[in-house]
């Protein structure tokens, strides 16, 4: 089975399944993001989805608002699948962090269209800038969101490159946030090439 499948209401488990289960399941899922994090600096971060990662916001989302009719299991399933990549692409959900409320603030002013300015790069290829919040607008004039959804579509060579060994560095370019991490560490890069076909 592709690992990219998008979820069913069949891979979920009941809520009653899943309040047996959720402790190991949790422990899981959160070993498993710690491949798929990429710190941009002290105060942004890639967190990479995937079928696993999604699966779990769904589970979650099912038991904090007991779900369990299929109509509303399925509005769920409809906001979530959209994060899964499809296996010629990476998606992630950005992150601006400043822990301190006035601090942010005043970022998210100065990084507006940050969304637009994060990237990858597979060694030897120019960068992939993110295509950011396709679902919604996350910005206006005044400041950016702290949050954003990002899709990273990569061509089939840059993916074969991978797939041989190429390096992988991720970055933003932004006049006021400007990093590159490369390379990024190896249990990153083999997570990621895990999500391409």
């Amino acid at each position: 089975m592709n690992a990219m499948q998008k979820l069913t209401r069949d891979d979920l488990y009941s809520l009653e399944q899943y309040s047996d289960i959720r402790s190991e399941f949790r422990t899981q899922v959160l070993s498993h993001k710690r491949n798929r994090r990429v710190e941009l600096g002290t105060n942004a971060a890639l967190y990479f989805e995937d079928r696993l990662t999604m699966q779990y916001q769904v589970q979650e989302m099912l038991r904090i608002e007991r779900i369990f009719e299929a109509a509303g299991i399925n509005e769920e399933l409809e906001a979530y699948n959209p994060l899964i990549p499809d296996g010629s692409n990476w998606k992630a959900t950005f992150m601006v962090e400043f822990p301190d409320v006035e601090e942010r603030r005043a970022m998210l002013a100065q990084l507006i269209g940050v969304e637009d300015k994060v990237y990858v790069r597979v060694e030897g290829f120019d960068r992939v800038f993110a295509i950011a919040d396709e679902d919604l607008e996350r910005s206006d004039e005044y400041k950016t969101s702290a949050v954003h959804f990002m899709r990273f579509e990569l061509s089939p060579e840059e993916v074969d490159a991978l797939k041989s060994g190429a390096s992988l560095a991720a970055g933003i370019d932004h006049e006021n946030y400007l990093v590159e991490i490369a390379p990024l560490p190896e249990n990153v890069r083999q997570s990621l090439i895990g999500d391409l076909d």
